[in-house]
């Protein structure tokens, strides 16, 4: 009796448990050289990152945003702390974790829509051959192009373009999507259409997203969770929680919309 009550209470702490965070950054300082300096774009920055959250990284221009998310990509070794993925440190580039850029030209422009999402499941070793195929043909379908899997790149539009961008990211399946600005150089509409696929395909897969923007209602629209950055150099100043789907709507957006705008003000006044 006694054993049995304490495999109920231990089954019941574990389904309690909160999830392990699947990326953790920890203390980092990110800086880059010029000619004439060093530059500390984000200094001492610490948060996680959970299984399926939309996380953002939204803060004014300069504050480290993207240099964050490509220290995350290991593109950039960080100058202190450390970056863990799964509790590996990163140190360089991999598959386990995607890059979707905010430029459209980031296909090749030789290869159609399917050969570009192929080539980078096979460059990988992810898979070859049909495996790749059915994988490619798979997430093209899901952004909505399966009409253009034969197309060029030069034939499609800026959305279109990285509509491919980011099936070609999903394709290879990585525990996190990095998202640089992927929508800031698309037209009004076409940036909210993009934003609502977005929303899609992350029911449709639960995907691990970690978004750069500096715009506070596409935060507030595709954030689970939001983190503020102040001005350079970029420095955490609050962490918040996006508006959970069934509350989703203009008031609500609206209200934190306007909590987040005013600290944003508050930050940049206390910096000047």
């Amino acid at each position: 009796m006694n054993d049995a009550a304490a495999v109920a209470r231990r089954a019941r702490a574990d389904t309690s448990a909160p999830a392990a965070a699947l990326l953790e950054i920890d203390d980092v300082t990110v800086q880059y050289k010029t000619d004439q300096s060093l530059i500390t774009a984000a200094q001492q920055v610490s948060f996680k990152v959970y299984p399926s959250d939309r996380y953002i990284l939204l803060g004014p221009s300069g504050c480290g945003k993207s240099s964050l998310l490509k220290a995350v990509g290991g593109y950039i070794r960080p100058a202190q702390g450390a970056i863990r993925l799964k509790g590996r440190e990163i140190l360089e580039p991999g598959p386990d974790r995607m890059m979707v850029f905010q430029e459209f030209d980031q296909l090749l422009p030789w290869k159609t829509v399917r050969q570009n999402v192929e080539f980078a499941l096979e460059a990988s070793g992810r898979m070859k051959g049909p495996q790749a195929a059915d994988r490619a043909a798979y997430y093209i379908d899901k952004v909505g192009l399966r009409v253009f899997r034969d197309s060029y790149p030069h034939m499609l539009s800026g959305g279109m373009k990285q509509r491919v961008s980011i099936a070609r990211g999903m394709a290879m399946e990585p525990d996190v999507l990095l998202m640089d600005e992927p929508f800031a150089a698309l037209d009004a509409l076409t940036r909210r259409k993009m934003q609502d696929e977005l929303l899609r395909l992350w029911d449709d897969t639960r995907v691990t997203v970690m978004f750069v923007t500096h715009s506070i209602e596409e935060a507030v629209k595709i954030g689970t969770r939001i983190l503020l950055l102040s001005p350079h150099p970029g420095q955490v100043k609050a962490e918040l929680n996006g508006i959970p789907a069934g509350e989703m709507g203009a008031a609500s957006q609206a209200r934190l919309e306007a909590r987040i705008n005013e600290m944003l003000f508050a930050f940049e006044e206390a910096w000047a």
